[in-house]
């Protein structure tokens, strides 16, 4: 039987963990600090929000609607918002196609009657799917938090869609927005540069990276296991922003 040779850690080695637990430390310290500057702001996000929920139709929102220099000018029962407001008492039936009164603005030059009947689906505009309304997106958020991180945010409805209510409102939405960080990029450079942490500055993750730089990637047992957790991609980009 061949006789175990005793594990040897150096002195070297020594201080490069205590460097990897002190940078560690100051990463978890600045993300919770964060974290709390965050909280402050939500109250003034929400009142700016309620000020930005407008449903009339502005000088400034009728720009891109025809108008008398126009060179050819549409039929008016083919314009859409905000060229056009559809209005509709609340006591249709949801889920049901109803018709929808309509009038063109008196701005905006078009051939035709100006006003007309459009038939939609009675519903406010709260509730068209989400391919129906475009909503801001938000970049100071961690889409890799679990449990899964959501905020509140602007959405407008589609010009095309007629619905009830106000065209701008608030929704939930979950937080996932991409820094343009690249799966590939980050596997490649963890199976060819890991040693030398290029994987790791790459992600943004430049504590872990001079560790794996001092330490020639733990002799290659930290490249390995980088690898596999960028491949199952449970070690994503530093900012919290997800692979593209």
């Amino acid at each position: 039987m061949p006789r175990a040779l005793p594990l040897r850690i150096s002195i070297r080695d020594c201080l490069i963990l205590v460097l990897l637990v002190i940078f560690n430390t100051i990463h978890i310290t600045d993300m919770a600090s964060n974290n709390n500057m965050d909280t402050p702001s939500k109250e003034k996000s929400k009142e700016s929000s309620h000020k930005n929920v407008n449903n009339n139709n502005k000088v400034e929102d009728l720009k891109n609607c025809p108008s008398a220099t126009a060179g050819n000018i549409p039929e008016c029962n083919t314009l859409h918002y905000p060229c056009v407001s559809c209005n509709r008492t609340f006591d249709c039936r949801y889920g049901a196609t109803d018709n929808y009164s309509c009038y063109v603005s008196p701005k905006v030059v078009c051939n035709g009657a100006k006003t007309f009947s459009r038939a939609a689906m009675c519903r406010f505009c709260y509730q068209t799917e989400k391919w129906e309304h475009r909503c801001e997106q938000k970049a100071n958020c961690n889409s890799l938090a679990s449990p899964m991180n959501f905020y509140k945010t602007n959405c407008t409805v589609s010009d095309d869609i007629i619905c009830l209510g106000e065209r701008k409102f608030l929704k939930k939405i979950r937080c996932s927005w991409t820094g343009g960080t690249r799966w590939g990029t980050a596997l490649i450079l963890a199976l060819t540069l890991g040693g030398f942490g290029a994987d790791r500055f790459y992600l943004g993750h430049w504590q872990e990276g001079i560790g794996k730089l001092f330490s020639f990637g733990g002799l290659g047992v930290w490249t390995l296991v980088d690898a596999l957790l960028i491949g199952i991609h449970h070690l994503g980009p530093a900012d919290g922003s997800v692979y593209i």
